[in-house]
């Protein structure tokens, strides 16, 4: 049995020789094994296996004793939703988010909606599978529910904002084709919003291109929209819409950094004193807007599994990551990308000021570099090596992932990635955009000389 789609965070591999439905079927009683649930969710996302893949879960699940509430086509945070809010024992979301149609994949987790990764139960599970050690088949099948979450789901959304104090913008959604689209159709009644709709219908086949926003190449349409409208801002998701990307009425890509300083002041707002969670790759705008507004910034390590961790441990109101991955306490601690716009508009209507308005000044402020990749063989001798150098004159070293060196003007953050041969660095410096560029260029030409390549994300 290929064991390969089991990684860092979820399953996730190209079909069928890393993922096919003999393997879902057998995670399925693994999970039931592991987890020992009595009720479970399964959802899916609109890819053409999915559907299947997912019957072959909900078999595997229900052969094991399972009782399974099918919630159907959803977002990955559906399944979060689903699990949280009716008390179930765990949830699994068949999806593989912005991945190209030939990969599909399986995101896990158990009561409360707490992420079950390689450290906290992948690793079991594919253990399970590979000793053919699943638990033997239940003397009572479980039962399957199917249930339409819709109207719950749709008013957990609407209670984040003060649905009266919200007026007419003009907002081009982009749904890249994948689950959005079904989200934003159910909200649109509730809102006063006029949606431009680009690549709004599911369609898991992705024939304008892999819903991912972070590529440039595949912003186009969502510009183009922008422009041909004259709308206020513009909102674009990935495939399983748990991450959602901002365009200001210019056009201009909004950096998830800056997304993350604008929801810490709207929770900080509703919240005075509210704990806000960090990650290490930018953070001097946060720590800025935060200690200003009288809340408590806490740095956790990049990544869902660590950052959700850390909001259960100092119950953190709101927690962001550059990568526009938003956390919120409400929704059991877990990452939504519906609750973001939500809030970035409903600022918007309140403050009177346009989306550009709201940013422009923090990026100013903060000017950051976006994250680089480098494809490099031994990433931690990288790290060790650009420590020693950039010590000197330091006035911080941060190791709570990678390596993080702050001076008075500039700082920067190195890190390996967790699941391929790549670095990650972010530059950012106080209100200097020249210095920014120039050593982010000097960095690059330190990681070129180690053997770096370029990475193509």
């Amino acid at each position: 049995m290929n064991l390969s789609a089991f990684k860092a965070y979820d399953i996730r591999g190209r079909i069928p020789d890393e993922l096919n439905e003999d393997l879902v079927y057998q995670v399925g009683r693994a999970y039931a094994g592991f987890v020992k649930p009595k009720r479970v969710a399964v959802g899916r996302d609109i890819r053409p296996t999915s559907e299947a893949f997912a019957r072959e879960l909900i078999r595997g699940l229900t052969d094991a004793g399972v009782d399974v509430v099918d919630i159907g086509l959803c977002g990955t945070e559906g399944v979060y939703f689903a699990t949280f809010f009716y008390g179930l024992d765990g949830g699994i979301m068949v999806t593989a988010s912005h991945n190209p149609p030939d990969y599909n994949g399986l995101k896990l987790v158990r009561e409360k909606s707490m992420p079950i990764g390689s450290s906290t139960g992948l690793k079991d599970i594919a253990a399970m599978i590979r000793d053919g050690k699943l638990p033997p088949p239940a003397a009572k099948r479980g039962s399957v529910e199917h249930r339409d979450t819709s109207p719950d789901y749709v008013a957990h959304l609407l209670s984040y904002v003060d649905r009266k104090s919200l007026r007419k913008l003009k907002v081009v959604v982009d749904a890249g084709n994948g689950g959005a689209g079904l989200t934003i159709d159910k909200l649109e009644p509730h809102l006063p919003f006029e949606f431009i709709k680009v690549r709004h219908a599911p369609d898991g086949t992705f024939p304008q291109g892999v819903p991912n926003p972070m590529l440039e190449e595949n912003r186009g349409p969502t510009l183009e929209a922008l422009r041909k409208s004259g709308a206020d801002l513009a909102i674009a998701w990935d495939g399983d819409y748990d991450r959602c990307f901002f365009y200001d009425a210019q056009g201009t890509f909004i950096e998830g950094y800056y997304i993350v300083g604008l929801l810490a002041e709207s929770f900080l707002a509703k919240q005075p004193g509210a704990r806000i969670v960090y990650d290490p790759r930018l953070t001097w705008n946060t720590l800025d807007i935060v200690k200003r507004l009288g809340g408590t910034p806490v740095m956790s390590q990049s990544g869902h599994a660590f950052i959700k961790q850390k909001m259960r441990e100092v119950d953190g109101a709101y927690g962001g990551e550059m990568s526009a991955h938003h956390y919120f306490r409400e929704f059991s601690y877990c990452d939504s990308g519906m609750i973001p716009w939500l809030l970035v508009l409903e600022r918007v209507c309140q403050s009177g000021k346009s989306l550009t308005e709201l940013v422009s000044a923090r990026m100013r402020a903060f000017p950051a570099s976006g994250e680089i990749n480098r494809k490099l063989p031994d990433a931690q001798r990288a790290l060790a090596v650009a420590e020693a150098k950039y010590r000197p004159g330091a006035v911080l070293i941060d190791h709570t992932d990678g390596v993080s060196i702050d001076y008075a003007e500039w700082r920067f953050n190195l890190r390996a990635s967790n699941t391929e041969p790549l670095v990650r660095l972010n530059v950012e410096s106080r209100g200097n955009e020249s210095l920014m560029r120039e050593k982010t260029a000097e960095l690059l030409a330190f990681l070129d000389s180690l053997g770096a390549v370029k990475a193509n994300h």
